[in-house]
């Protein structure tokens, strides 16, 4: 009995490229949908159903388009730009190198958390806003205050955030470390600092986001730069559509700063050998 040879098939393989691009777009088109949707109600709130005087039509998406190339065109945004992620960056490394060791000395140390319990419970619930005319008063107008408060705010999640991670540390971990006589910087830096890293990191996620949100209003303290100031600056000039233009970029760095937070601070899963 002769056997009978069944052609090779390479139809597999597009199949396969088809549920590539398939998935890709069950990925992609929601997110794409909703910013669509959420530019034609807007456009809608702001053109079509808006009453000719009103002056929510200077922020219909058009005038917003118009406003952001003026400012680009005059120079303004990009310098201002870089002003505000210069005070965020500052900020933020002012709040990891004081929440990170307080984190660990609490954590650590059953006395230290008792006795800066209260002390953290209090300030944390505290509005870094509310620091406003104390810091004007110590530091002056500039960049200082704004750097002040950007560290008040984001200074809690890092800290908290340690101190969480530290408690969730296996003791047995450590009383190996003890057993093998380490010293108590060996068990600092062989068992506590890996142990605490993901906490520590998702602690500096929350801390990005607090002090995006606050560097906003702390820059409308006086300063004459930065992404705040230019509000208010708009804004003193009834000029709306560029209000809601640099609006737009402080969201759209917001979620590009996010999205980065999330690329180099999410917790890396282990891959089987």
């Amino acid at each position: 009995m002769t056997s009978i040879a069944v052609p090779r098939s390479d139809r597999p393989e597009p199949a396969s490229d088809a549920g590539g691009r398939s998935r890709w777009w069950q990925r992609f088109w929601p997110p794409v949908a909703s910013v669509g949707v959420a530019i034609t109600l807007w456009w809608a709130a702001t053109s079509a159903l808006c009453a000719p005087q009103s002056l929510l039509r200077q922020t219909a998406p058009q005038h917003v388009l118009a406003a952001l190339g003026d400012l680009l065109g005059r120079g303004v945004l990009v310098p201002d730009t870089a002003v505000s992620l210069y005070r965020l960056v500052i900020g933020l490394l002012i709040a990891a190198l004081v929440g990170i060791p307080a984190g660990l000395l609490i954590g650590l140390s059953r006395t230290a958390e008792r006795a800066a319990g209260p002390l953290v419970a209090f300030l944390r619930m505290i509005s870094p806003l509310s620091w406003t005319p104390i810091t004007v008063a110590v530091f002056g107008i500039g960049s200082q205050p704004v750097i002040f408060l950007i560290a008040a705010a984001a200074v809690w999640p890092v800290l908290l955030g340690t101190v969480a991670g530290v408690h969730a540390i296996d003791p047995g971990y450590l009383h190996v470390a003890q057993s093998l006589h380490a010293s108590r910087f060996e068990q600092l830096t062989a068992v506590v600092l890996p142990g605490v890293r993901v906490q520590v990191q998702n602690g500096l996620r929350l801390a990005l986001g607090i002090a995006w949100v606050v560097l906003v209003p702390a820059e409308m303290l006086g300063v004459r730069s930065g992404l705040g100031y230019q509000i208010l600056n708009a804004r003193d000039q009834l000029d709306y559509a560029s209000v809601v233009a640099v609006i737009a970029v402080i969201g759209v760095l917001g979620y590009l700063l996010d999205l980065a937070a999330r690329l180099l601070l999410a917790p890396r899963r282990a891959t089987a050998g």
